[in-house]
Protein backbone atom coordinates (compact mmCIF):
# COMPACT_ATOMS: atom_id res chain seq x y z
CA UNK A 1 0.00 0.00 0.00
CA UNK A 2 1.29 3.48 -1.03
CA UNK A 3 2.06 5.93 1.57
CA UNK A 4 -0.15 8.13 2.24
CA UNK A 5 0.02 11.80 0.89
CA UNK A 6 -2.03 13.58 3.54
CA UNK A 7 -0.50 16.32 5.41
CA UNK A 8 -1.60 18.31 8.27
CA UNK A 9 -0.34 21.42 8.02
CA UNK A 10 -2.53 21.92 5.05
CA UNK A 11 -5.60 21.22 6.96
CA UNK A 12 -7.34 24.50 7.30
CA UNK A 13 -9.49 25.98 10.61
CA UNK A 14 -12.96 25.55 8.93
CA UNK A 15 -11.84 21.63 8.02
CA UNK A 16 -10.75 21.42 12.00
CA UNK A 17 -13.50 22.71 13.60
CA UNK A 18 -16.24 20.59 11.23
CA UNK A 19 -14.21 17.47 11.52
CA UNK A 20 -13.88 17.91 15.92
CA UNK A 21 -17.43 18.53 15.71
CA UNK A 22 -18.18 15.55 13.96
CA UNK A 23 -15.70 13.66 16.25
CA UNK A 24 -17.86 15.27 19.38
CA UNK A 25 -21.41 14.33 17.90
CA UNK A 26 -20.47 10.85 16.69
CA UNK A 27 -19.06 10.17 20.22
CA UNK A 28 -22.30 10.90 22.00
CA UNK A 29 -23.98 8.50 19.31
CA UNK A 30 -21.39 5.71 20.52
CA UNK A 31 -21.71 6.31 24.25
CA UNK A 32 -25.60 5.88 23.96
CA UNK A 33 -25.39 2.41 21.85
CA UNK A 34 -21.81 1.02 21.96
CA UNK A 35 -20.71 1.60 17.92
CA UNK A 36 -21.58 4.57 15.68
CA UNK A 37 -18.27 6.68 15.97
CA UNK A 38 -16.54 3.96 13.74
CA UNK A 39 -19.60 4.53 11.02
CA UNK A 40 -20.08 8.19 10.72
CA UNK A 41 -16.27 9.59 11.26
CA UNK A 42 -15.06 7.54 8.21
CA UNK A 43 -17.16 9.44 5.73
CA UNK A 44 -16.11 12.68 7.27
CA UNK A 45 -12.26 12.24 7.54
CA UNK A 46 -11.90 10.31 3.35
CA UNK A 47 -11.81 13.20 1.57
CA UNK A 48 -9.02 15.01 4.58
CA UNK A 49 -7.04 12.49 4.71
CA UNK A 50 -7.69 10.37 1.33
CA UNK A 51 -8.98 6.66 1.70
CA UNK A 52 -5.74 5.25 2.69
CA UNK A 53 -5.29 7.68 6.05
CA UNK A 54 -8.90 6.34 7.08
CA UNK A 55 -8.07 2.88 9.06
CA UNK A 56 -4.88 4.28 10.44
CA UNK A 57 -6.25 7.53 11.76
CA UNK A 58 -9.43 6.61 12.78
CA UNK A 59 -7.43 3.24 15.19
CA UNK A 60 -5.48 6.37 16.91
CA UNK A 61 -8.75 7.83 17.18
CA UNK A 62 -10.77 4.88 18.21
CA UNK A 63 -8.19 4.20 21.17
CA UNK A 64 -8.47 7.97 22.65
CA UNK A 65 -12.89 7.11 22.10
CA UNK A 66 -12.93 3.67 23.53
CA UNK A 67 -10.57 4.53 26.43
CA UNK A 68 -12.80 7.55 27.70
CA UNK A 69 -15.54 5.36 27.47
CA UNK A 70 -13.89 2.40 29.45
CA UNK A 71 -13.67 5.23 32.26
CA UNK A 72 -16.94 6.40 31.67
CA UNK A 73 -18.66 2.96 32.50
CA UNK A 74 -15.44 1.42 34.22
CA UNK A 75 -17.78 0.39 37.04
CA UNK A 76 -19.96 -2.10 34.22
CA UNK A 77 -18.23 -3.66 32.57
CA UNK A 78 -18.30 -7.16 32.26
CA UNK A 79 -14.78 -8.60 32.66
CA UNK A 80 -14.84 -12.36 32.21
CA UNK A 81 -17.09 -11.73 29.21
CA UNK A 82 -14.44 -9.23 27.73
CA UNK A 83 -11.21 -11.70 28.50
CA UNK A 84 -13.08 -13.99 25.95
CA UNK A 85 -13.55 -11.62 23.04
CA UNK A 86 -10.61 -10.66 23.39
CA UNK A 87 -8.84 -14.10 23.50
CA UNK A 88 -10.29 -14.71 20.10
CA UNK A 89 -10.25 -10.73 18.56
CA UNK A 90 -6.44 -9.96 19.18
CA UNK A 91 -4.55 -12.47 17.51
CA UNK A 92 -6.89 -11.88 14.32
CA UNK A 93 -6.39 -8.49 14.72
CA UNK A 94 -2.84 -8.74 13.96
CA UNK A 95 -3.50 -10.13 11.50
CA UNK A 96 -5.55 -8.71 9.33
CA UNK A 97 -4.35 -5.14 10.19
CA UNK A 98 -0.98 -6.53 8.37
CA UNK A 99 -2.73 -7.26 5.59
CA UNK A 100 -4.43 -4.13 5.29
CA UNK A 101 -0.82 -2.60 4.98
CA UNK A 102 -0.60 -4.55 1.57
CA UNK A 103 -3.88 -3.64 -0.16
CA UNK A 104 -3.92 -0.74 -2.62
CA UNK A 105 -6.47 2.24 -1.93
CA UNK A 106 -8.93 1.35 -4.66
CA UNK A 107 -9.49 -1.95 -2.85
CA UNK A 108 -9.70 -0.57 0.81
CA UNK A 109 -12.64 1.73 -0.55
CA UNK A 110 -14.30 -1.05 -1.80
CA UNK A 111 -13.51 -3.34 1.14
CA UNK A 112 -14.79 -0.42 3.55
CA UNK A 113 -18.09 0.16 1.37
CA UNK A 114 -18.73 -3.85 1.33
CA UNK A 115 -18.71 -3.78 5.30
CA UNK A 116 -20.19 -0.86 5.73
CA UNK A 117 -23.25 -1.62 3.47
CA UNK A 118 -23.37 -5.52 4.76
CA UNK A 119 -23.37 -4.07 8.45
CA UNK A 120 -26.64 -2.91 8.38
CA UNK A 121 -28.68 -6.78 7.28
CA UNK A 122 -26.09 -8.38 9.11
CA UNK A 123 -27.54 -6.65 12.26
CA UNK A 124 -31.15 -7.20 11.43
CA UNK A 125 -30.47 -10.63 10.70
CA UNK A 126 -28.81 -11.49 14.26
CA UNK A 127 -31.06 -9.57 16.24
CA UNK A 128 -34.30 -11.55 14.12
CA UNK A 129 -32.70 -14.96 14.54
CA UNK A 130 -32.47 -13.60 18.42
CA UNK A 131 -28.84 -15.30 18.27
CA UNK A 132 -27.77 -16.58 21.65
CA UNK A 133 -23.97 -17.98 22.75
CA UNK A 134 -22.11 -19.16 25.26
CA UNK A 135 -18.60 -19.19 26.56
CA UNK A 136 -17.02 -20.89 23.54
CA UNK A 137 -19.28 -18.40 20.96
CA UNK A 138 -17.62 -15.49 22.80
CA UNK A 139 -14.43 -16.33 21.91
CA UNK A 140 -15.71 -17.12 18.11
CA UNK A 141 -17.39 -14.07 18.00
CA UNK A 142 -14.60 -12.32 19.44
CA UNK A 143 -11.90 -13.44 16.79
CA UNK A 144 -14.89 -12.59 13.86
CA UNK A 145 -14.31 -9.60 15.10
CA UNK A 146 -10.70 -9.01 15.12
CA UNK A 147 -10.44 -10.52 11.46
CA UNK A 148 -12.82 -8.11 9.83
CA UNK A 149 -12.00 -4.54 12.46
CA UNK A 150 -8.33 -5.08 11.84
CA UNK A 151 -8.75 -3.90 8.39
CA UNK A 152 -11.72 -2.05 8.66
CA UNK A 153 -13.58 0.74 10.81
CA UNK A 154 -17.13 0.97 12.62
CA UNK A 155 -17.72 -2.75 12.80
CA UNK A 156 -18.70 -2.40 16.73
CA UNK A 157 -22.22 -4.17 15.63
CA UNK A 158 -20.50 -7.64 15.51
CA UNK A 159 -19.08 -7.80 18.83
CA UNK A 160 -21.92 -5.37 20.21
CA UNK A 161 -24.07 -8.74 18.87
CA UNK A 162 -22.22 -11.36 19.84
CA UNK A 163 -22.28 -9.59 23.93
CA UNK A 164 -26.03 -9.07 23.59
CA UNK A 165 -26.54 -12.70 22.37
CA UNK A 166 -24.63 -13.67 25.66
CA UNK A 167 -26.81 -11.75 27.98
CA UNK A 168 -24.32 -8.55 28.61
CA UNK A 169 -27.20 -5.37 28.25
CA UNK A 170 -27.38 -1.89 29.06
CA UNK A 171 -24.19 -0.03 30.55
CA UNK A 172 -22.26 -3.33 30.90
CA UNK A 173 -22.60 -3.72 27.24
CA UNK A 174 -21.05 -0.14 26.00
CA UNK A 175 -18.35 -0.37 28.82
CA UNK A 176 -17.62 -4.48 27.82
CA UNK A 177 -17.82 -3.66 24.08
CA UNK A 178 -15.51 -0.14 24.81
CA UNK A 179 -12.93 -2.42 26.77
CA UNK A 180 -12.43 -4.82 23.66
CA UNK A 181 -12.12 -2.19 21.11
CA UNK A 182 -9.78 -0.41 23.20
CA UNK A 183 -7.56 -3.03 22.82
CA UNK A 184 -7.97 -4.09 19.21
CA UNK A 185 -7.58 -0.20 18.17
CA UNK A 186 -4.09 -0.33 20.21
CA UNK A 187 -2.96 -3.56 18.44
CA UNK A 188 -3.82 -1.78 15.47
CA UNK A 189 -1.67 1.45 15.97
CA UNK A 190 1.17 -0.90 16.89
CA UNK A 191 0.62 -2.71 13.29
CA UNK A 192 0.27 0.75 10.97
CA UNK A 193 3.22 1.79 13.17
CA UNK A 194 5.59 -0.28 12.27
CA UNK A 195 4.46 -1.00 9.04
CA UNK A 196 5.06 3.00 7.82
CA UNK A 197 1.05 3.18 7.24
CA UNK A 198 0.39 5.39 10.30
CA UNK A 199 2.78 8.32 9.54
CA UNK A 200 3.17 11.55 11.96
CA UNK A 201 0.32 13.62 10.66
CA UNK A 202 -1.90 10.89 10.50
CA UNK A 203 -1.25 10.20 14.08
CA UNK A 204 -1.39 14.14 15.44
CA UNK A 205 -4.96 13.97 13.20
CA UNK A 206 -6.06 11.09 14.99
CA UNK A 207 -5.00 12.47 18.08
CA UNK A 208 -6.93 15.51 17.89
CA UNK A 209 -10.09 13.52 16.36
CA UNK A 210 -9.72 11.28 20.16
CA UNK A 211 -9.62 14.50 21.63
CA UNK A 212 -12.84 15.92 20.18
CA UNK A 213 -14.33 12.89 21.06
CA UNK A 214 -13.49 12.18 24.92
CA UNK A 215 -16.56 14.68 26.17
CA UNK A 216 -18.72 13.01 24.35
CA UNK A 217 -18.21 9.56 25.27
CA UNK A 218 -19.47 11.05 29.09
CA UNK A 219 -22.58 13.14 27.36
CA UNK A 220 -23.23 9.51 26.21
CA UNK A 221 -23.11 7.44 29.29
CA UNK A 222 -25.56 10.18 30.51
CA UNK A 223 -28.03 10.12 27.48
CA UNK A 224 -28.32 6.68 27.55
CA UNK A 225 -31.47 6.36 29.56
CA UNK A 226 -33.17 8.84 28.14
CA UNK A 227 -33.39 8.25 24.40
CA UNK A 228 -35.13 6.47 21.33
CA UNK A 229 -32.80 3.88 20.63
CA UNK A 230 -35.30 3.40 17.58
CA UNK A 231 -35.13 6.46 16.36
CA UNK A 232 -31.35 6.17 16.83
CA UNK A 233 -31.24 2.83 15.09
CA UNK A 234 -32.74 4.17 12.21
CA UNK A 235 -30.25 7.29 11.67
CA UNK A 236 -27.49 5.05 11.68
CA UNK A 237 -28.73 2.35 9.47
CA UNK A 238 -29.14 5.57 7.17
CA UNK A 239 -25.62 7.06 7.75
CA UNK A 240 -24.26 3.55 7.56
CA UNK A 241 -25.72 2.99 4.24
CA UNK A 242 -25.02 5.91 3.00
CA UNK A 243 -20.95 6.01 3.77
CA UNK A 244 -20.66 2.26 2.26
CA UNK A 245 -22.30 3.89 -0.98
CA UNK A 246 -19.77 6.47 -0.99
CA UNK A 247 -16.79 4.44 -0.79
CA UNK A 248 -17.94 1.98 -3.14
CA UNK A 249 -18.43 4.56 -5.49
CA UNK A 250 -14.80 5.51 -4.24
CA UNK A 251 -13.76 2.39 -5.59
CA UNK A 252 -15.85 2.29 -8.81
CA UNK A 253 -14.68 5.59 -9.94
CA UNK A 254 -10.89 5.05 -9.41
CA UNK A 255 -11.04 8.22 -6.77
CA UNK A 256 -9.75 6.29 -3.77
Amino acid sequence: MEQAAFQLAGVDAATFAYVGFAAFAASIVGGVSGYGVGLILPVVIAPVVGVAGVIPAMAVSMAITNFSRVVAFWRDIDWPRAKLALAGAVPCCVLSAYVYTLLPTTAIAAVLGVCLVGSVPLRRALASAGWRVSDGGIVAGGAAYGILIGGMTGLGAIVIATFMAAGVEGAALIGTDALVSLFTNLVKVAVFGTRTSLDADLAVAGLLMGACTIPGAFVGRWLLDRFAMSVHTALMDALVLFGGASFLWRAWTGAA
